[in-house]
């Protein structure tokens, strides 16, 4: 489910796995020593967290609503299209709504003329993926992929344990640092 820009999603991955790499070899190994070897463990697996999250929100589907057929397209087309426009090669009729009743409330669909679909409500077509998604929230260059109804879980667990694993390097980095200036080491 890839976006076709994926640098940014590349320089993620090499950010939480470089960033987490040096503090295993110039940190973690000083902590174990000094404090409990439990901060090795700890930080391994909330690294684990952390990619299995972000690799689950890259590689889901976000919520693609899937296009017309040609059938389909063309059945809509002949039905919001105003005969007297089909002379102008250049003609984009405005933006058509169709209004259905869910539950006995009326909602109004919007037309993607790239999908040629009526799309539910909260649905948005994504410019990058070039997809309609459903609940689109937003398409993310940090894990490449759109966030929206099918794999917004993922994301917010992704966005919440690399908090964890960041403030926890964090500690552990001023931590060791504090350690060495009181024992006067370099």
């Amino acid at each position: 489910m890839m976006a076709r820009k994926m640098g940014i999603f590349y320089f993620t991955v090499t950010l939480i796995v470089g960033t987490t790499t040096l503090f295993f070899v110039f940190d973690c190994q000083f902590l174990a020593e000094r404090i409990t070897p439990v901060i090795p463990v700890v930080g391994g697996v909330l690294f684990v967290f952390v990619m299995s999250a972000l690799l689950r929100t890259s590689f889901s589907d976000p919520g693609v609503i899937p296009r017309a057929t040609a059938d389909e397209a063309a059945d809509i087309e002949r039905q919001i299209v105003p005969s007297n426009a089909s002379n102008s090669p250049t003609y984009r009729p405005p933006p058509r709504t169709k209004e259905v009743v869910v539950r006995g409330q009326p909602v109004k669909l919007k037309y993607c003329f790239t999908c040629k679909i009526f799309r539910p409500p909260r649905a948005s077509h994504c410019s990058i993926c070039d997809n309609c998604v459903d609940r689109f929230d937003h398409h993310c260059p940090w894990v490449g992929n759109c966030v929206g109804k099918r794999n917004y879980r993922y994301f917010y667990m992704f966005i919440v344990s690399l908090a964890f694993l960041c403030v926890f390097i964090l500690a552990c980095v001023v931590t060791h640092l504090i350690l060495c200036k009181s024992n006067g080491e370099r």
